[in-house]
């Protein structure tokens, strides 16, 4: 006869097995899991830090950091965090109100009054709140081919704000935007008298111990241990980029750091705004950037044990399995990150990876989380891998078909018609000269990009970047009364997911 046991004690019986056997996967298959999934993602590099009950019970480094020289990753090698920044823009931001410097309800026109968004009556109503939340109604990333890796100035960008047309609704729609952030972040200077970068790291990463981050891109490739960037976007193998050039959007991005010290940045916000037992940051800071500004979705997750995802001021939320989880990622172009803590599991994660091109980043902490939290396993990164790879080969089969199409065909006009200025109103211009039977385009907002066209066929050309990571795509010139009048630019989804429309002067 078999024993009798009541659910309530089978339930705790469960639970506690389940708690058990996730806790081995930290404590004896996490570095297995890394490396396999490295491997199998191609990434050259990742760092990590896991902080629990107030201490960093694992930091470490795996791969290289540079696969010419094989240079190992360590927890003090640099990457570029990019949107992990935002949290500390939103921070500072809320530390200036509560200290009575500004209201994170103030008008963005009381600081900046000839300010505008395109429409009129969201201009009058817009606050620092709203650009700290994404909901100001234009699309994610709207803009950013303008902005990123540009010359613009921050100034430049802001009121070039005023001409990206939203397609969703002032404070409903959520659209990710690193312009919004940057607008907040220079009202900083406004009232501390001090630029973005130094207030933040003054007022936090200096008080923090936080000794190896940096606020800037600027001169990262002369800085010791620092990860290179890598992709294999658009050709399915693994190739160096330049690194970005972010500075213009600095409150949006342009932060450096390492695990050790993003490690730091987790135990504070685990420890209410204290770091060993010091207070760095009042509570109430820290908590007002966890107040939900913008709900992205109330559904329940086919793939997760969550229910509903919003944004505070710099950090998305969420539930999993029962608790509240806060995390950021961040991309840039060779590089993408994560960080997440969980207040009630006093659980933080952070992760630093240099290949952009993939999302085992993500899985990894998944299925932390999931060990955390006493989800049954489930292989998250296998989980996502199939997906990864079937995209892989669609965009080198893609790639493989436009260089196919160029057979040296005649366009349908004498390439001089097709050479000269063009301009479009968020971008500014462009200049297209030609080489031979090729057409060379010049971004005039990227000092450093130009760009190739190749003749395909049906009117279509292949447009090549000369930074791999902006990508390759078939374009196509506008030709009225037999003159050429605009053509259709594109770049990486990486950037912004539409193209721009350039007409000719």
């Amino acid at each position: 006869m078999k024993p009798f046991i009541p659910v309530c004690c089978l339930v705790i019986l469960l639970t506690n097995t389940c708690l058990a056997q996730n806790s081995r996967f930290v404590s004896d298959s996490l570095t297995t899991y890394i490396e396999k999934g490295m491997k199998d993602w191609q990434i050259p590099g990742l760092a990590i830090a896991i902080v629990k009950d107030g201490q960093v019970v694992f930091m470490k480094g795996f791969g290289e950091r540079n696969i010419q020289t094989h240079e190992k990753v360590d927890e003090n090698t640099l990457f570029m965090i990019a949107s992990n920044s935002k949290l500390f823009t939103g921070t500072a931001l809320s530390q200036l109100a509560y200290n009575k410097k500004l209201s994170l309800n103030d008008k963005i026109t009381r600081y900046f009054p000839d300010f505008q968004l395109y429409d009129n009556n969201a201009t009058a109503q817009v606050t620092i709140k709203d650009m700290l939340s994404h909901h100001i109604g234009t699309k994610t990333f709207q803009g950013d081919f303008t902005f990123w890796d540009g010359n613009l100035s921050r100034n430049q960008i802001i009121d070039r704000m005023r001409l990206l047309k939203p397609t969703g609704l002032f404070r409903q729609d959520f659209g990710y935007c690193n312009s919004c952030f940057l607008t907040a972040g220079e009202i900083i200077p406004k009232v501390s008298g001090k630029p973005w970068e130094v207030y933040v790291y003054d007022s936090i990463v200096l008080p923090l111990g936080m000794k190896n981050t940096h606020m800037l891109t600027a001169g990262m490739s002369q800085r010791p241990n620092v990860s290179r960037p890598y992709s294999t976007s658009f050709t399915g193998e693994l190739h160096e980029l330049p690194y970005d050039q972010v500075d213009n959007l600095g409150p949006a991005g342009s932060m450096v750091s390492n695990v050790k010290d993003m490690a730091r940045w987790l135990q504070l916000q685990l420890d209410s705004g204290r770091y060993e037992g010091k207070r760095i940051l009042p509570w109430p800071v820290i908590r007002a950037t966890r107040d939900m500004a913008t709900v992205i979705s109330s559904r329940k997750s086919g793939s997760f044990p969550t229910h509903y995802t919003g944004y505070g001021l710099g950090v998305f939320m969420t539930d999993y399995n029962g608790k509240q989880v806060f995390w950021h990622t961040g991309g840039a172009f060779g590089f993408v990150t994560n960080t997440c803590f969980v207040p009630e599991e006093n659980l933080g994660i952070t992760i630093l990876t240099n290949n952009d091109n993939q999302n085992f980043f993500e899985a990894l902490r998944y299925q932390l989380l999931d060990a955390y939290l006493g989800v049954p396993y489930v292989n998250r990164s296998l989980q996502q891998l199939p997906g990864h790879v079937k995209e892989t080969e669609e965009a080198v089969k893609h790639l493989a078909a436009l260089q196919a199409r160029v057979k040296g065909t005649a366009p349908e006009q004498a390439i001089a018609a097709y050479t000269g200025s063009y301009v479009n109103d968020v971008y500014g211009s462009i200049n297209i000269t030609s080489m031979g039977d090729e057409l060379l385009v010049k971004f005039n907002s990227h000092p450093h990009l130009t760009a190739f066209m190749r003749y395909m066929d049906k009117g279509e050309w292949m447009l090549v970047y000369s930074n791999p990571a902006f990508g390759v795509f078939p374009t196509k010139f506008r030709i009225e009364n037999n003159k050429v009048v605009s053509v259709d630019i594109k770049a990486s989804d990486f950037v912004e997911f539409d193209s721009y429309v350039f007409t000719k002067k």
